[in-house]
């Protein structure tokens, strides 16, 4: 019996061989009860507990990530981080801890690599040696094979946990500020455009879902995301998701493509899940076009970083600086930025979105949060701006 590259130290490897063997004659996507009865059929006897760990094992193997699964089961993770057989890390509750898990040898690890990879569809080889993909159970992985990645394979996987805050959860958390809150619904009651900004791993996708949780459930949302991130408790969403081209290089269907497709849905609310590309020409447009409530995420610094953000996604659309400041001038009213210090991720800042005289585009802080929790939040010159649009505005 042949040997598996990738197996976790646990899982006898002649039993994983046969049990492989038989699922893959079975042909159907292996259930729990499936792989217990092969693992069965395969003769290991095996006391209830011992069974339930090694069926665990196998289905980690033959559909999860091997060893590295019981990480990612952990409910304080949020990424894993392989940069080498014996260099294997977790953000756990916000900090980066190394692991004693032990993956092998390099060309083990290169193993598991390109198995994630064919399960979330994409390929992975000397050809085609970087990926992004998302796993069967939302999990999104990156992956780099050598001599791109210079000290041997790197895995990057992040886990996308199906809980759904509610912003009254965020505010008991420290996340939202409570003079935030008021603000936030009303962005929703008023069917602002609102650009959600802030680095990578602030939690733009998890503010973004609990918003989209507070519009009216008579209301149609449609979704716009390159990997299903987002899971608002709504009733009525729709999701278009992009398709990368297929090895000979056809097939590709881009966010710009299911912008103007979503367009033609009967939208009341649309929503970009990450705008990063020439896509924003055509979110620009639509929000420009009748289409209000719509909502994006971006990445950027500050708020007051993400006029320059826009014009160089812009760029790529052909767009120059004054088309920009004229779109979204018209069609975006606030910015809603988080900040990430320390492990805590919060509302920093909302901000409105202006044309200055001089025909730039100007984002101007109307409340500012001093840190994260339920500390204080000060008015900034774009508050006036802010509570015309929100009807007067509920007082922070």
């Amino acid at each position: 019996m042949t040997a598996v590259a990738d197996a976790d130290p646990r899982v006898d490897l002649d039993l994983l061989a046969d049990v492989r063997a038989r699922l893959a004659r079975a042909g159907a996507a292996p259930s729990a009860e499936h792989v217990t009865r092969v693992v069965r059929e395969c003769g290991a006897l095996l006391g209830s507990r011992a069974l339930a760990d090694l069926v665990a094992a196998v289905r980690a193997e033959m559909l999860g990530a091997g060893p590295l699964q019981a990480l990612l089961d952990e409910a304080q993770v949020t990424d894993v981080l392989v940069n080498g057989p014996r260099d294997v890390w977790v953000e756990r509750a916000g900090r980066l801890e190394r692991t004693a898990v032990d993956l092998g040898t390099p060309a083990q690890v290169r193993a598991l690599a390109v198995r994630l990879a064919a399960a979330g569809g994409q390929r992975l080889d000397d050809a085609s040696p970087l990926v992004d993909a998302r796993l069967p159970d939302g999990t999104r992985l990156h992956a780099v094979l050598p001599p791109v990645a210079g000290g041997g394979t790197l895995l990057s996987l992040r886990v996308l946990r199906p809980r759904a805050f509610t912003l009254a959860g965020l505010v008991a958390a420290g996340g939202v500020a409570a003079a935030f809150e008021p603000v936030l619904r009303a962005l929703v009651a008023e069917r602002a455009n609102v650009l959600v900004s802030g680095a990578t791993g602030s939690g733009k996708t998890t503010l973004l879902a609990t918003l989209l949780a507070l519009v009216p459930p008579t209301e149609r949302i449609v979704c716009i995301e390159e990997a299903g991130e987002l899971e608002p408790d709504h009733p009525h969403v729709v999701r278009l998701l992009a398709r990368r081209a297929n090895v000979e290089g056809v097939g590709e269907v881009g966010l710009p493509d299911l912008v103007r497709q979503a367009l033609r849905m009967r939208p009341d609310r649309i929503v970009l899940g990450e705008c990063r590309g020439a896509e924003v020409r055509e979110v620009l447009t639509a929000l420009n076009t009748g289409h209000e409530g719509g909502w994006a995420t971006v990445h950027a610094n500050t708020a007051a970083d993400v006029p320059a953000r826009l014009e160089a996604l812009a760029a790529l659309a052909g767009l120059d600086r004054a088309a920009v400041a004229a779109q979204a001038a018209s069609a975006l009213d606030a910015v809603v930025h988080l900040r990430r210090d320390g492990g805590r991720r919060y509302v920093a800042e909302v901000a409105v979105v202006a044309r200055a005289p001089d025909g730039e585009l100007r984002v101007s802080a109307a409340l500012r949060a001093a840190g994260a929790g339920s500390g204080p939040v000060e008015r900034g010159p774009g508050w006036p701006r802010l509570a015309e649009r929100l009807g007067s505005g509920p007082a922070p």
